[in-house]
C-alpha cells in the first residue's frame, strides 16, 4: 500500500504579530485579515494609567460638548495605542444622587446617560451594569463583541 500520509499544515499562532503570515506575502506591520477576538489580546489586561482613569471620569464632569468630544477621541486614541481595542463605551456608579444610581457613557457618540434602577440599559451595556453599582470598581468597559472588563480604582483590569 502506498502512503497515506496527508502533508501536514503549519498552523502558527496569532501572537506572531500582526499581518505576518508566512507563505501568504502578507507585509509586517499590515492588519491582520481576522484580527483576534478582544478576549484572546493580552494587550486588554494591561493596567489602565492614572491619565485615562481621570480622563474617563472628567468624561462625565459636565463638559461642554466639544471639550467632551476632545476628550473622548483622547480617550479613544490612548486605547487604540495602549491596548490594541477601543470598548463602545463605559457604565459607571453614577454619583448624581437619587433617582440616579449607574451612568452609561458611548465613546464613539459621546453620550452620556444616567439611569435611575428601574430603568433599563441598553444592550450591551446592560451586562455591565451590577458589576459597576457593585462600586468595587472605577468603571466597566463594554466591547462590541461582548466582553466587559471591570477596571478597579488603581487600573487594575479584572479578569472575567
Amino acid at each position: 500500500m502506498g502512503n497515506t500520509e496527508r502533508p501536514r499544515r503549519i498552523v502558527q499562532s496569532a501572537q506572531q504579530g500582526p499581518g505576518i503570515q508566512p507563505g501568504l506575502g502578507a507585509q509586517r506591520g499590515a492588519a491582520p485579515a481576522n484580527p483576534a477576538p478582544a478576549a484572546l489580546r493580552r494587550e486588554l489586561y494591561t493596567a489602565r494609567s492614572r491619565k485615562l482613569l481621570d480622563a474617563v471620569g472628567r468624561l462625565d464632569a459636565g463638559l461642554d460638548e466639544q471639550a467632551c468630544r476632545s476628550l473622548a477621541e483622547w480617550v479613544r486614541e490612548q486605547y487604540t495605542t495602549a491596548y490594541g481595542s477601543v470598548p463602545l463605551g463605559f457604565v459607571a456608579r453614577c454619583y448624581l444622587g437619587p433617582p440616579y444610581v449607574d451612568h452609561q457613557l458611548n465613546l464613539f457618540h459621546v453620550i452620556v446617560r444616567h439611569f435611575a434602577p428601574a430603568e433599563p440599559m441598553p444592550e450591551p451595556f446592560s451586562a455591565a451594569r451590577m458589576l459597576a453599582r457593585s462600586g468595587g470598581y472605577a468603571y466597566v468597559e463594554v466591547y462590541d463583541d461582548g466582553l466587559i472588563l471591570p477596571v478597579l480604582d488603581d487600573g487594575t483590569v479584572v479578569r472575567p
